[in-house]
């Protein structure tokens, strides 16, 4: 958290954006601002919420700072790093938008239909 601590110039957005990141990573069977902040002691997501929505900083500096790090701990010549979301299995009817869909991963279509 070192690295991107520079990136917010008060002391609350640097707290509360080392509590997300830790959220993220968490084993939290679902992860948003209502969970996050729970699952970091706060009371409300509003804090959260806050930070992502309205906050002060640069996320392209915060992304690449993220990228430099990984490069730094992962690099290998041979190595190809790849990110896909699309193995999580949605659940629930009750995300906007969220229809039937075909998972790769989970080798089939997910009942899930969006609530009209």
């Amino acid at each position: 958290m070192a690295r991107i601590a520079g990136r917010f110039a008060r002391v609350e957005p640097r707290r509360r954006i080392r509590r997300l990141v830790l959220g993220l990573l968490s084993d939290l069977p679902r992860k948003n601002c209502w969970t996050i902040a729970e699952w970091a002691g706060e009371a409300t997501p509003d804090g959260m919420q806050h930070l992502l929505n309205r906050a002060k900083w640069d996320a392209d500096a915060v992304r690449d700072d993220l990228c430099d790090y990984v490069v730094e701990h992962l690099h290998d010549d041979q190595a190809v790093l790849v990110v896909d979301e699309t193995g999580d299995v949605k659940k629930g009817a009750h995300t906007v938008g969220v229809q039937r869909q075909y998972t790769g991963t989970a080798g089939a279509r997910t009942s899930i239909s969006a609530r009209q």
